[in-house]
């Protein structure tokens, strides 16, 4: 669970710091550099904790510095896709409905994978789900960076969006459409695995921490190491 936890906000400081790097001219960049220098400083305390719940309030202090400067990380559309906050069961706003959506893919594929390395998906550590787990690390770096590049990148507009009486906003049966085109394509885009050093696809990604990972829990491996975004 440390290790995971690790890896989720190493990888939202590296997007942090991605968006600062690339778009220096269109962002904040010394409230982004901010945010990001907080998250490194809870990096050590993460590794250094043994218990269960003081490291969930750490996930949860680093959550509420992410999410607190995820707005400044959209570069355009604010007319519709302005992120004020998390809102899950319902999403609340176009953004947080491309947000919840992403999550449930990305958990549907953790939890295949889990399953095709012979590890039950229901049986956690820091959630009771281990499918939730495995997906943590990877929600900033795929998830969050793929809604991210479909929102700057123009792919969404208000038109692929239904809106309920309740408030809750969900993707239209079009956007539904578009979404899963664009994040099959995500899926096979390569990137090197910063731990086995190999080329992969961003689709196993899932897979090989999986693997990784039932091989610390049978023994093979002396501890769990996160996939590291860089």
């Amino acid at each position: 669970a440390r290790m995971m936890v690790f890896g989720k906000l190493y990888n939202a400081r590296w997007s942090i710091e991605r968006t600062c790097r690339d778009h220096a001219m269109r962002v904040d960049t010394e409230l982004l550099k901010a945010a990001s220098a907080r998250l490194k400083v809870l990096l050590p305390m993460v590794q250094a904790e043994t218990d269960l719940n003081s490291l969930r309030g750490l996930e949860g202090s680093a959550a509420a510095v992410y999410f607190g400067v995820f707005d400044h990380l959209i570069l355009g559309r604010k007319d519709v896709f302005s992120f004020t906050g998390r809102s899950r069961r319902p999403p609340l706003d176009p953004c947080n409905a491309l947000l919840s959506f992403a999550y449930s893919l990305l958990a549907n594929d953790c939890a295949a994978a889990l399953e095709s390395v012979g590890l039950d998906s229901y049986v956690g550590f820091l959630h009771t789900d281990l499918a939730a787990d495995l997906m943590e690390e990877l929600r900033p770096c795929l998830a969050d960076r793929f809604v991210l590049s479909a929102i700057n990148l123009g792919k969404f507009s208000d038109k692929d969006f239904d809106r309920q009486e309740n408030g809750a906003v969900y993707l239209s049966d079009s956007g539904r459409k578009a979404f899963l085109q664009s994040w099959q394509e995500k899926k096979r885009d390569e990137i090197r695995h910063p731990y086995l050093d190999e080329k992969i696809s961003w689709g196993l990604v899932p897979y090989v921490q999986a693997l990784l990972l039932a091989r610390y829990l049978r023994g093979d491996t002396e501890d769990y190491p996160p996939f590291l975004w860089k």
